[in-house]
């Protein structure tokens, strides 16, 4: 994330939406008193990678849509941002959790177990990457349009050397 966007604060907005379901996943496992085992270990990787996977295309296409209209507002390009790519991540996690829930008909516990929390973890990165990335970018506007400004100066002042 941070060669991709060369800002801590983009790494910080990116992480945090992904790390909610893990930390609601291992709070459903004490809970239910699932213990830690290989095949439990094993949903954090997979819904981390997934929920890091919707995390970088909804950054990108709001890196790309702040390049292109940098005349609009903060507001306007997530607008647009969610607009676009709310769609295929529903419809991606809604597949990858009916996938992962067809693990629950095993009669080996450690693939239920897997299956579960796997898929419950990836319907709550869904929503995390559709309503707490949103809000974190929103909250951080004022340094994103500031660092905008900074880009399009550097911009003109290029131009002008040429």
């Amino acid at each position: 994330m941070a060669l991709l966007f060369r800002s801590w604060k983009m790494v910080i907005i990116s992480t945090l939406p992904s790390l909610i379901p893990l930390l609601i996943t291992a709070g459903l496992m004490g809970h239910f008193g699932i213990p830690l085992k290989p095949s439990t270990i094993l949903v954090y990787s997979i819904a981390f990678g997934i929920a890091v996977d919707d995390t970088i295309h909804f950054l990108t296409k709001f890196r790309h849509e702040l390049k292109h209209h940098a005349n609009r507002s903060i507001q306007q390009i997530l607008s647009v941002t969610i607009k676009e790519m709310s769609m295929s991540m529903i419809y991606t996690s809604i597949v990858l959790f009916f996938g992962f829930i067809i693990f629950t008909f095993s009669n080996f516990q450690g693939t239920v177990a897997l299956g579960a929390l796997t898929a419950i973890t990836l319907l709550v990165a869904m929503f995390s990457n559709l309503f707490v990335l949103p809000a974190l970018i929103k909250s951080f506007e004022k340094s994103l349009n500031a660092k905008l400004e900074l880009d399009e100066a550097v911009l003109e002042a290029d131009e002008f050397e040429e």
